[in-house]
């Protein structure tokens, strides 16, 4: 990872103060499976304390890691009690069925540039583009994903860049050119901007 964080370093000065002020690059991994992705589905728009808790009851009712078949076997009914909106009752049980019909291939995925699996993977409703880049960021490692729609870069860049509102995602590109090809560690170091403590 040295070889990235140097890159970033000289291709781009405000970055360069970024890490700086951060410290080491740390970001944590998950494993490219059905679980996490239907993870990723229970946290879209909740704060990571209520997703948390849903998705706890989640494995509780159906299995630790979970599986196609163990979402498949609960009755849609048992999941809206366990906290789970219609929609995302809908999507991981979508998922599951897709999953488990051979349609979604996680081990495939591994094989697969950025663009193809995103496009394999948001023909499951409910998976958007979002969603998918964050399966490449945190399960896949790839490490050039650049999550133009993620409100915490847009606020790091605004921050960070001195913008005037929050950037577009041509704009987002522009700033992001000097960084490739590592540009999910530029990100990981956007988010950890914001923190409280990396801002001291």
């Amino acid at each position: 990872m040295r070889k990235a964080i140097n890159h970033l370093k000289r291709s781009d000065p405000v970055m360069a103060e970024i890490i700086t002020r951060v410290g080491p690059y740390a970001m944590q991994h998950s494993d490219p499976v059905f679980h996490n992705l239907a993870r990723s589905i229970t946290y879209q728009q909740l704060s990571g304390k209520a997703a948390g808790t849903i998705f706890g009851r989640l494995l509780a009712a159906a299995s630790d890691p979970l599986t196609p078949e163990s979402v498949l076997k609960l009755r849609r009914t048992r999941m809206r009690t366990l906290g789970l909106s219609n929609q995302k009752t809908d999507y991981i049980r979508e998922l599951a069925r897709m999953t488990r019909d051979g349609e979604v291939n996680f081990e495939r995925c591994l094989e697969l540039d950025d663009a193809a699996v995103i496009e394999h993977l948001t023909r499951v409703k409910g998976v958007g583009v979002w969603t998918v880049q964050m399966f490449l960021m945190f399960a896949l490692r790839r490490l050039d994903v650049l999550p133009t729609g993620d409100l915490g870069i847009r606020m790091a860049m605004k921050k960070a860049y001195g913008l005037e509102e929050l950037p577009k995602p041509t704009e987002m590109e522009r700033i992001a050119e000097p960084w490739r090809p590592y540009c999910t560690v530029a990100s990981w170091y956007l988010w950890r901007s914001l923190d409280g403590q990396a801002a001291l």
